[in-house]
């Protein structure tokens, strides 16, 4: 096992999961959902760097699944960015395939990202369920597939709606004493867990915190170099991961649950956010934005993940992954059940081990 590429864990760890569910019994099963989406994405990476036929259908099967020939998916609830997420897998299906139904889904995803909702300064909802909530998750929810989109098929104009909520979030739901950002600004003030004179869910939540920093990273990749966009997210990017090389555990690489309280006996390390931390940095360095001193912070970062891979025979199954998360209380977080080899682990732990490919073979 030691010679083994990060590509290797990552077929190794897609294939864990492929032979455990077929394509339709994906969980949560009858769900066009970002579980299932953020797994498929590591995926569709494996199938771009290995153009092995096998992963490619699986994933087009899955999206089969649930897309009708007329375009729409009656699994996915559209008042939902979670259930918008997954839409990012139809450029590709649509690329190479030509197939109007994944077109005519992706006209949909927009049309209704352009009326999404936002709070009195512009901010996204989370959900239609969650008004004037912004959260540090809604921006992989919302960004990536908007981000996508507008360069795919020329609508230049959507990418400032991005813009302003990279903005908002670095302007309103940022810690000057720590760098970091807190994981919910409400608006509104309603929401029973926020601070009632700034509106925010004052914690500092590992994985939200990774998913923001994916998408500065993402979107380096997606949005013209002379846009708003580009600058911020290069901007922000660059300072939230020189903020988070003070986080990273120097003893394992990994990163805390809750990230700064580093020395909290209530806290722990946590796989999915190490993960995505590393994914983010390396993608960072690949696209020329980050530099060689974030190195060390990679391949650590991916020592560290790696190190919670548990392996039987050709079984690999990702450890110490939070479950799902909303918005609470420190407390809430700190007691958060651990899973083994769920979506969110499976599928962060594969975008990190072909984002690291990558970086190998950029600095050899």
């Amino acid at each position: 096992m030691k010679n083994l590429s990060p590509l290797d864990y990552a077929k190794m760890c897609a294939d864990s999961v492929m032979e455990q569910y077929t394509p339709e019994t994906l969980p949560p099963e009858n769900h066009f959902h970002y579980h299932q989406g953020v797994f498929l994405s590591g995926v569709e990476k494996i199938y771009d760097l290995s153009k092995e036929e096998k992963y490619r259908s699986y994933i087009m099967q899955w999206v089969d699944r649930h897309v009708k020939e007329d375009g729409t998916c009656p699994t996915a609830e559209l008042t939902s960015l979670d259930d918008i997420q997954p839409g990012i897998l139809l450029f590709a299906l649509f690329e190479t395939t030509g197939y109007r139904k994944y077109k005519k889904l992706l006209d949909i995803f927009f049309d209704t990202l352009e009326k999404w909702p936002t709070n009195n300064y512009g901010g996204v909802w989370h959900k239609y369920r969650n008004p004037d909530q912004l959260w540090l998750d809604t921006m992989y929810m919302f960004g990536l597939f908007t981000a996508m989109y507008c360069s795919k098929f020329n609508k230049p104009y959507m990418f400032g709606k991005i813009a302003t909520q990279v903005k908002l979030i670095r302007e309103r739901m940022y810690n000057p004493e720590t760098g970091l950002l807190y994981h919910m600004w409400d608006d509104s003030k309603r929401h029973e867990f926020v601070d009632k004179a700034t509106g925010l869910a004052k914690v500092h939540w590992g994985r939200a915190t990774s998913w923001y920093i994916v998408s500065l990273a993402e979107f380096t990749t997606y949005a013209p170099k002379d846009s708003e966009l580009y600058k911020l997210s290069v901007d922000i990017g660059r300072e939230l991961l020189a903020t988070l090389a003070k986080y990273q555990d120097k003893e394992t690489g990994m990163w805390y649950q809750v990230l700064d309280k580093i020395n909290d006996n209530r806290n722990w390390l946590e796989t999915s956010c190490t993960a995505l931390f590393t994914y983010a940095a390396a993608k960072l360095y690949n696209n020329g934005i980050a530099g060689d001193e974030y190195k060390d912070l990679i391949m650590n970062g991916y020592k560290g993940a790696l190190s919670k891979a548990e392996i039987s025979g050709s079984t690999l199954s990702v450890t110490n992954v939070c479950v799902g998360t909303g918005v609470g209380v420190e407390d809430y977080y700190f007691y958060r059940p651990t899973i083994s080899n769920d979506l969110h682990g499976a599928g962060a732990f594969i975008m990190m081990c072909t984002e690291v490919e990558k970086f190998l073979n950029n600095i050899n």
